[in-house]
């Protein structure tokens, strides 16, 4: 029996969405991928066929749909073989900080956008100076009357010059607690003193508009603020659990998308006059891949299960992070080099899959992070 037990109405959606991205994306990656950024008409594309934030509540203009339909859209975006159209960053990362934290007023004046690709969402923890150490974050918020005052910056920002709406981790540099002084605040672009660098050329993911973000006394209002006072590191915490999960949803989904790719390439490649697939080495490598990806999807399916039922899942999470990005990033390896010259040519798509899997295992939490998470609950 299956782990996850999808119903009729996924399966249509799935076949719905994998029509969408067939006409409206993959005919277009290339182009993306040079001009390094996706259009916005898209993101509104999406929303008006409905698959933005489907898990918003139907009051806000949402489907109040169960995960299931997140890890779907993951899975075939991985399909399309680009990282531009970062829609589960922005629907199963950023928003739900606003659906599960957010006032009513926040929800009602939001929400509704978010799912219709009017607004794009990012999230700006990462600065120049720290990384996954949230605790070093020096972005300042500095409360005057109603307002609160920002200066800092952010660096790597996915969404980077697409968002609309950022979701920003600050601190009051008046709290000593490093963790009581984290706060989270809804930044509109356009609001005076929020700037956005320009685009950071990467290695990888070419059409991922990643941007440096800029905060010279940028005033909002501190109405703004997500949740209490001084609780920005706990809902950090809560919802780290789903992006790490996202994570490795996409890093199984990359790893299957690039061995059916590279046994289809071994099946149709010759060599002394035989495909690639009837020498041994050639089988004992596609098999050990075979393998690693169905361990990683056993392992993921079992958590995305846990995750629905409400279940901690912190440390198998933290696991799961670290061991399928480096298991996408060991079939990407292997992947290449069954491709032989060709794998490393531009016009093959298995070179902007291996490209595209490494930063799997830096962002979320670097996986040495993850280890380290894990290694604190053993009580080690």
């Amino acid at each position: 029996m299956d782990i996850i037990q999808y119903q009729e109405e996924h399966r249509i959606f799935r076949d719905a969405l994998r029509k969408f991205f067939q006409k409206e994306v993959t005919p277009h990656v290339e182009e993306w991928e040079a001009a390094g950024i996706v259009p916005k008409s898209v993101w509104r594309k999406m929303g008006k066929q409905g698959f933005l934030c489907m898990s918003v509540p139907e009051e806000y203009g949402g489907q109040g749909a169960d995960f299931l339909y997140s890890v779907i859209m993951t899975e075939e975006l991985a399909r399309t073989n680009h990282t531009g159209l970062a829609a589960p960053l922005h629907s199963d990362v950023v928003v739900p900080y606003i659906t599960a934290f957010g006032s009513e007023q926040q929800k009602r004046r939001y929400l509704p956008g978010c799912v219709s690709g009017e607004i794009v969402t990012a999230i700006a923890m990462t600065e120049p100076n720290t990384g996954s150490d949230l605790a070093a974050i020096k972005t300042r918020a500095v409360e005057d009357g109603d307002h609160v005052v920002i200066n800092g910056a952010k660096t790597f920002i996915s969404n980077g010059i697409n968002c609309d709406l950022l979701v920003l981790a600050a601190r009051d540099p008046a709290v000593k607690d490093p963790y009581q002084a984290l706060d989270l605040y809804l930044v509109e672009a356009g609001t005076p003193g929020f700037e956005k660098g320009n685009r950071i050329k990467k290695v990888g993911w070419h059409s991922q508009d990643t941007a440096e973000l800029f905060f010279n006394d940028c005033r909002i209002p501190i109405a703004n603020r997500l949740g209490v006072k001084g609780s920005g590191f706990l809902l950090l915490m809560e919802k780290l659990q789903q992006e790490r999960l996202m994570c490795s949803i996409a890093a199984v989904a990359a790893a299957e998308f690039m061995l059916d790719l590279t046994i289809s390439y071994c099946k149709e490649r010759h060599a002394f006059g035989k495909p690639l697939t009837k020498f041994q080495n050639t089988q004992f490598k596609l098999v050990e891949m075979a393998t690693e990806a169905k361990l990683g999807r056993t392992f993921l399916d079992k958590l995305i299960v846990d995750h629905m039922e409400g279940k901690s899942i912190v440390v198998d999470v933290s696991m799961a992070k670290y061991w399928t990005t480096e298991m996408a990033k060991r079939v990407a390896d292997q992947c290449v080099q069954l491709f032989g010259g060709y794998g490393y040519c531009e016009e093959y798509p298995i070179a902007r899959a291996w490209r595209d899997i490494r930063v799997l295992s830096i962002f979320a939490g670097t996986n040495e992070i993850m280890k380290t998470i894990a290694a604190k609950f053993m009580g080690l």
